[in-house]
């Protein structure tokens, strides 16, 4: 059966993948491509500016795969937040339902991530300003009732024209953007996305790559998150979840950030679990008695009892504020962890912090997420979501909360 294809498209391949695009994206380049898609960079002929366009891998080859597409893109549309950028555009080449088989994702695109320059040394000031973009962005993603699950430096860009001048391959995703503060210098050669000041400003934290992502009362597990950055409670699942495992990588994240060196190098789940407790400690009685898990359980209480390492020492160069966040934010007992709403208050973020840029977002409508629907179901779900999606009108909203488009 032939398909029918909308007017005003064009047929390219790239990376000996068939894309199929509206002419207003011109010149689409490869940038990378993992299980789920393809991703390649376009100019935007409307705007003059880069962006980046992903391709999903089949779809709709099976119910979870649907199921995980339809995710990705309500996700993509609900969030509208400086350090969480959503959707652009999303379009199909199909005229209709009946030919309607692949669709295309648009975000802003970035150059580099943090992981491309874990090693170098941060400044204490740029750390400051970075993981309270980080916190800024999951404040707004847990306000949703969203946990993200895969915070690692691989998911959070930062921009190329910083003095950190980066290059390789880019990374495409969720920019996070905000300028810096008057006091703040950097050798930024221009502003960076979605910028509302002149000022310079420092390397942006974005969070990136939400294809993992679920609501707070879903199933999680321990297999799809980076293990250096995982939270303990996600590797034994041996208490209750919530959504401080993003603060606990948060955590790990700016510590690697003050030494160059990721504090837990795991070699597996066991040794990542020895490697924990060595800086926390052994927990007692009290932590012991909340675990859900009769074996782990059983191994804590096996364990010779070991104390906190003295973060001052673990962390030399860092200011007394510094540690502080951080043994709060590596935190063994999630009910003890600090949420990222308490993190932003922290007084290590005193410089940079403004409270009115820390806004919440309306509940992620997991309406479906339990709904068990055929691929045919979650394809028309996807349709109705790709023909009602307006970019205009998501541009004015961005307009009115302060940001500033491309």
């Amino acid at each position: 059966m032939s398909l029918t294809r909308k007017r005003g498209f064009y047929k390219q391949d790239v990376n000996k993948t068939a894309w199929e695009l509206p002419k207003t994206y011109l010149s689409p380049t490869h940038v990378g491509s993992g299980a789920y898609g393809s991703v390649c960079s376009a100019i935007d002929k409307r705007s003059g500016e880069k962006v980046a366009i992903k391709k999903l891998s089949r779809p709709f080859q099976s119910e979870i795969f649907a199921k995980r597409a339809y995710r990705e893109l309500l996700l993509l549309k609900h969030m509208q937040h400086e350090n969480v950028i959503g959707l652009l555009d999303v379009f199909t080449p199909a005229s209709s339902l009946r030919s309607f088989q692949d669709f295309y994702l648009v975000m802003p695109f970035m150059q580099t991530d943090l992981q491309k320059i874990m090693g170098m040394e941060f400044s204490e000031d740029k750390i400051q300003y970075l993981v309270y973009q980080m916190l800024k962005g999951l404040k707004y993603i847990h306000s949703a009732g969203v946990i993200h699950r895969d915070l690692k430096p691989g998911n959070l860009a930062v921009n190329e024209d910083c003095e950190l001048k980066v290059s390789g391959p880019g990374r495409v995703g969720w920019v996070g953007v905000g300028p810096s503060p008057p006091e703040a210098s950097s050798s930024c050669s221009k502003r960076l996305f979605f910028s509302t000041s002149s000022f310079p400003v420092f390397p942006e934290s974005q969070i990136l790559d939400f294809g993992l992502a679920r609501h707070a009362d879903a199933e999680m597990t321990g297999y799809v998150v980076t293990r250096w950055y995982r939270a303990p409670e996600v590797i034994l699942s041996w208490m209750h979840y919530n959504q401080t495992v993003d603060i606990w990588s948060v955590g790990c994240i700016m510590a690697e950030m003050l030494t160059g060196k990721t504090l837990f190098k795991g070699k597996d789940y066991l040794d990542q679990l020895t490697q924990i407790l060595k800086v926390t400690g052994v927990p007692g009685a009290e932590f012991v008695q909340k675990l859900n898990d009769k074996a782990a359980k059983s191994y804590i209480q096996s364990l010779p009892q070991s104390p906190k390492k003295d973060f001052s020492q673990l962390f030399p160069r860092a200011s007394p504020q510094a540690t502080d966040l951080l043994e709060k934010m590596l935190e063994l007992d999630v009910d003890k962890r600090l949420t990222a709403s308490q993190a932003l208050t922290h007084p290590f973020f005193e410089p940079f912090r403004d409270p009115e840029e820390e806004t919440e977002a309306q509940k992620f409508d997991d309406s479906l997420e339990h709904e068990k629907l055929t691929v045919d179901e979650w394809k028309q779900h996807i349709y109705k979501e790709i023909v009602n999606f307006s970019p205009i009108a998501r541009k004015d909203s961005r307009r009115r909360s302060g940001m500033k488009l491309q």
